[in-house]
């Protein structure tokens, strides 16, 4: 019989205990009230202008159901604003604020001191092969989740594009 110690299975589920646990000790000093998720969201929200909540979800690998919930929250603390899109009424169209801006410039080194932190048992050789087979091990499970990672389409080279 095998034990939990030498499941994978078993220790990523503690090593994102101990992740959730170190980002809201290095967070929450902070006043932002802010979880993993709505952080995620937030970052990709600085980097996709604009987008609408499904493909928030997708970007993140969260449910394109319970985005809805962490979108809401943003919007209560007057960190994103939320629109009706002008293409599809049905769809959603969310943008950081300028107030969520600033909170991410402010929780910015905090969640960065929290990636340190969880990777301390480890040299600096043995963090880049880990974040590599993490990486790797990801990415050829994505499908298996309830709520893959749906990266944005990158638009075909056109020809005699340099």
């Amino acid at each position: 019989m095998t034990e939990l110690k030498q499941m994978p299975g078993h220790l990523i589920r503690r090593y994102q205990q101990i992740a959730v646990a170190v980002f809201h000790r290095q967070v929450d000093p902070l006043g932002l009230d802010l979880t993993p998720v709505q952080f995620a969201a937030l970052n990709t929200l600085r980097v996709h202008k604009d987008i609408d909540q499904a493909t928030l979800a997708g970007l993140i690998a969260y449910d394109r159901t319970t985005i809805t919930g962490v979108i809401d929250r943003l919007t209560a603390k007057g960190l994103v604003d939320r629109k009706i899109s002008p293409t599809d009424r049905r769809a959603r169209v969310v943008s950081l604020t300028a107030e969520g801006e600033a909170a991410l410039d402010r929780v910015m080194p905090a969640v960065e001191e929290a990636q340190t932190v969880m990777l301390q048992g480890l040299d600096a050789r043995e963090q880049q092969v880990f974040m590599e087979l993490l990486t790797k091990a990801t990415e050829a499970t994505n499908d298996l989740s309830r709520a893959p990672l749906i990266p944005l389409a990158t638009p075909e080279p056109t020809e005699g594009a340099e």
